[in-house]
């Protein structure tokens, strides 16, 4: 019988996850058990190694062959996984939440097949509302352009000697700082953000 090929991670019993983590298990016959799920290669090695010693398979079928009692591949072999009684309840609950939110894509996609009329005025709705977002955000500006133009028209009267219609402790002073960009939004908290509705 011809040796096993070894898996992508290099090792014998080691197979590389799509999220990146070695899953490690040994194969017997009929036997399969698995040793978990690791962050790196190496300890998935190590313990398929620990594993390997404990059923008596030859050293030939150990990927490291410098390891020669079982309490060197114990010793290489990382601690075992606890799980906590919180481990198992996050888990639960993020089990829950998936299901619920997979049960709601299913029910919105049904809501959206029997109620075609009800999708167009949604998307209607939120059509509307960023053209009026649009429209205020684009008539603040132009008040926010005037009021700064106001205030630096009468600071170059000043400057040039000239008096201001202005007080001394007239508040629209502070409009020399406003900002007229266009990408400025003074009270941009994301609320105003509907591009995540196209």
């Amino acid at each position: 019988m011809p040796p096993r090929r070894r898996s992508a991670s290099g090792y014998r019993g080691v197979r590389q996850r799509p999220n990146g983590g070695f899953y490690a298990e040994i194969r017997s016959g009929d036997l399969r058990l698995s040793l978990g799920t690791y962050d790196t290669a190496h300890e998935a090695t190590r313990a398929f190694n620990a594993a390997a010693w404990r059923l008596g398979k030859p050293r030939r079928q150990m990927n490291f062959p410098d390891v020669h009692t079982l309490q060197q591949a114990l010793d290489l072999a990382p601690p075992p996984r606890l799980n906590s009684a919180q481990d198992r309840a996050e888990h639960t609950a993020l089990q829950r939440r998936l299901l619920v939110a997979q049960e709601d894509e299913r029910v919105m996609a049904e809501w959206r097949r029997r109620h075609p009329e009800d999708v167009a005025y949604e998307q209607e709705y939120w059509a509307r509302r960023r053209e009026e977002d649009t429209r205020r955000r684009r008539e603040e500006q132009l008040d926010r352009r005037r009021r700064k133009a106001l205030a630096c028209a009468q600071a170059d009267l000043v400057n040039a000697g000239e008096r201001s219609f202005f007080t001394e402790e007239d508040e629209r002073w502070l409009d020399i700082w406003l900002s007229t960009s266009h990408d400025t939004n003074d009270d941009d908290d994301g609320a105003d953000d509907w591009s995540d509705w196209d």
